[in-house]
Parts: structure tokens; sequence; C-alpha cells
């Protein structure tokens, strides 16, 4: 057990650093196109890629005797997780990127980062879970860090910063979400696939609806789309997925949240931005709590 919870924590770090990646290609494709756009784009990707691999797997399925199984249960919950995860990423990915024109990048950042206070809270109240001493120190360190990290100005609440207050609730009902249908279905990366493509057909509504998009400015962006939905989208939230049946969705929260801790590194190597000694502080102690929070439990 100790063992499935393992190998799901480092699948889930390895999403935050894919995660952190994206934030130097996502800046880097705001310049030449609108953020609902830019949103629509890599989420039609993302279905894309995730949608070929399904059908892959769904191909040596077919082959092997074990293909009965897909029927069932299992089948539905699929379909309805991959529609209602969906729209949960579909929301909070279109709230984030509208928040972040209004707001600095430092704030978007930590209140962004603030799903991993709201899922502990969120799954108290409504599922009645209750989180342990050491995960609780371990959700206040991560906070903590993630402000000095992230935080270089006053912190004073503005249109922007109430976006993104929304944006990390939104988040924290997805993470919800996969951990729910993560352990029902059979094929996590089908239900990955409906999700793409139900995020992908809301966003391409709101674009149409809201902006102006066009093919010049897509593939003026084509790289930073590129990378964000495939690898972003697509590897990203099908790992989360594939990790979230291995491990709990407050632990879970916490380690995607270390994506900050990597965009700030991939911002100082790529960018060439500087870090601080608060920012360098900040990220010591997201470690320490990530190291905290995957410490296994005494046994009685």
């Amino acid at each position: 057990m100790n063992e499935k919870k393992t190998l799901g924590n480092a699948l889930l770090m390895l999403v935050s650093v894919i995660w952190g990646l994206a934030f130097v290609f996502q800046r880097a494709g705001m310049d030449s196109i609108e953020p609902i756009t830019f949103n629509a784009a890599r989420m039609i990707s993302a279905a894309i890629f995730v949608g070929a691999v399904s059908c892959i797997f769904d191909l040596r399925k077919r082959k092997s005797t074990q293909s009965t199984q897909s029927k069932g249960s299992g089948a539905k919950s699929t379909v309805v997780g991959g529609i209602v995860c969906g729209l949960f990423l579909a929301a909070a990915s279109t709230v984030q990127q509208i928040g972040i024109v209004y707001t600095t990048a430092g704030k978007a950042g930590f209140i962004t980062a603030m799903y991993i206070l709201f899922v502990p809270v969120i799954n108290f109240i409504f599922f009645k879970k209750k989180a342990g001493v050491r995960l609780c120190i371990s959700v206040a360190l991560g906070v903590a860090g993630m402000y000095m990290l992230c935080i270089k100005e006053g912190f004073s609440l503005t249109l922007g910063d109430a976006l993104m207050l929304v944006c990390a609730l939104v988040f924290s009902g997805h993470i919800l979400a996969c951990d729910y249908f993560a352990a029902r279905t059979d094929n996590p990366i089908k239900l990955s696939a409906i999700q793409f493509i139900t995020a992908g057909t809301l966003t391409s509504l709101l674009a149409f609806a809201f902006e102006e998009p066009t093919l010049e400015k897509i593939l003026s962006a084509a790289v930073p789309i590129l990378y964000c939905g495939i690898m972003s989208g697509g590897v990203g939230y099908t790992l989360q997925i594939v990790a979230q049946k291995r491990t709990d969705p407050t632990s879970a929260s916490l380690i995607m949240s270390f994506e900050s801790v990597f965009a700030a590194l991939a911002g100082a190597v790529v960018l060439k931005e500087q870090m601080t000694l608060l920012e360098a502080a900040g990220c010591a102690v997201m470690f320490a709590a990530i190291i905290l929070v995957q410490l296994p439990a005494k046994e009685k």
C-alpha cells in the first residue's frame, strides 16, 4: 500500500515539473493570442493527443480476452467522470487565464495554489474526511512556502485576485472530482480524453463568443500551445488521474502545488529571472512540506 502511494506521489511530482515548465511556454504564448483562445487551442490539442492514446489502448484491449470487462458501471463512471472533470477544468483554467490579466504573476501563483488549503477543508466539510496532524502541518508549511516564493509586494485583493481565488476553489473541485472518479473508472486514459473533449468544446464556445480566434494567431503561438496542450495538458492531467488512484487528494494537491517552485526555477534558467533569498527560502519550505507528507506513518 505504501509502495502504491509512493508511486502515485512520484508521478504527481513529475506532473508538477511538467506544469511548472508550462508557465514559461504560457507566458510566451500570451504575447500573440488572447487568453481564452489560447486555452481552447491547448485543450483541443490535448484532446486529440489523449484521444489518440486512448484509441491505441482500446485496440490493444480488444485483442485480449478481457475486453468485455470494459462494459458496465466502470464505463459509465468513465464517461460521467470525464464530463464532470472537464467542466471543472474548463472553468478553472478559463478563470485563471482571465485573472492573470488583472493581477501580478506573484499573487496569481500564490492565490491559485491555495487549493492545497481548500482541498482538505472541502474534504472535511462535505466528505467528513479528517486530515492528520502531520498533513495539516504540511499544508501550513506549503502555504507559507508558497507565500514566500510568490508574493513580492504588498497584498491587497483586486478583481484579478478575486478571480484567482475562484480559480483555486474550482481547481479544488477538479482535484476532488479526479479523486472520486479515478477510483471508479476502469480506463483513466479514456476518462482524461473525455475530460479534454468537454473542456475543449466549452472553451472553444467561449473563445468564439468573447474573442476573435484566427488560424494566424494560433499558428503564431503553436509551440507554446503544443507544449501546454500535449505535455502540460495531455500528459500532465492524465498522469494526475492515474496517480490519484494511488494517493489521497490532500497529499496530491500539496505535491501538485510544487509546480510554482519548478516554475520559478524554469524562469531563472530559461528566462534568466533571478531568485531572491526569500524565494529560495520558499522553495526550501515547500520541499520540506513535500518530504513531510510522504514520510510513512508509524504502524501500531
